[in-house]
């Protein structure tokens, strides 16, 4: 795209600034999947911010390389627009729609300004298209990494909220797990447990496994470092929820427990770490 070009096309945005907004809009509307008013005067401001920064560009980059420092206030916003879209839910689609929206009631004003010149306006079109078309993977490109971002911190999350380490009494906690155990996860439920050991300065932490399907090999190599890591934190281990599938699996795979206490429920556990802590559970029986 030559000087004279990008003038050209700079000065048609800006000389159409308002019809090309209403324009864009109702072609953006229109193709909105979801109807929220709070999103559609978003939209409305984030669109009367970009169509001036875009006519600056083009003004002062010939070449139409969107990665050049003429473009760095355009890519900003499409970053915040991208960004924003991706934490709010919108598809790649959805957000890619912001720029080729524009497409549309560009060409027609493109049309009326170079009437004379098919040549030229053939020319123009060809170039203005390639550079939306830039400008839309740009927007998809941020959204992804932005998606991406946004996954890994949903799951961080989530590991979180189902490793909790709760204290069932005096020196005693219990950390139930359901679900799968993983490299990743395992390395949460350890270092939750011995934050844990830390801050309460436990003695007996019980590993409730009730809710984990299977045990295999790689859960039971995870299993005993997280034992291993609460015994140099001064507290022993006691496995709770030992099913007889699991029990049977364990010896199958001659996975070595001896030197763990496991019980079947976690009331038998709790049982145990009372008795391992010098508490005792008495019974009244009250009369008829």
């Amino acid at each position: 795209m030559s000087k004279k070009e990008g003038s050209q096309l700079a000065g048609v945005i800006t000389n159409h600034h308002n019809e090309l907004l209403a324009g864009w809009l109702d072609s953006m509307l229109k193709r909105m999947v979801r109807r929220d008013p709070g999103a559609e005067a978003e939209m409305r401001q984030q669109s009367a911010r970009f169509l001036p920064l875009l006519a600056k560009s083009i003004e002062n980059d010939s070449t139409a390389n969107i990665e050049s420092g003429a473009w760095e206030e355009t890519r900003a916003l499409l970053t915040e627009i991208s960004q924003s879209r991706a934490r709010q839910g919108f598809s790649p689609i959805e957000t890619a729609n912001f720029v080729f929206s524009l497409k549309t009631p560009l060409f027609t004003y493109l049309r009326t300004a170079l009437a004379d010149d098919p040549q030229a306006l053939a020319t123009e079109t060809a170039k203005t298209s390639m550079l939306f078309d830039d400008l839309g993977l740009y927007t998809i490109d941020v959204f992804q990494k932005s998606r991406e971002q946004v996954i890994l911190r949903q799951q961080q999350e989530l590991l979180e909220l189902s490793t909790p380490v709760v204290q069932l009494w005096k020196n005693v906690l219990a950390l139930p797990l359901i679900g799968t155990l993983d490299s990743a996860r395992t390395q949460v439920v350890m270092e939750n447990l011995l934050q844990k050991i830390v801050d309460t300065g436990a003695l007996i932490a019980i590993i409730d496994i009730t809710g984990v399907p299977t045990v295999d090999t790689l859960v039971a190599q995870h299993l005993l470092k997280t034992i291993a890591a609460a015994r140099l934190m001064g507290a022993d281990c006691i496995i709770s929820g030992i099913r007889p599938q699991i029990a049977q699996t364990i010896v199958h795979l001659g996975v070595n427990l001896e030197d763990v206490i496991t019980k079947a429920t976690l009331a038998d556990a709790f049982v145990v770490a009372l008795r391992r802590t010098g508490s005792n559970i008495t019974y009244e029986k009250h009369p008829d």
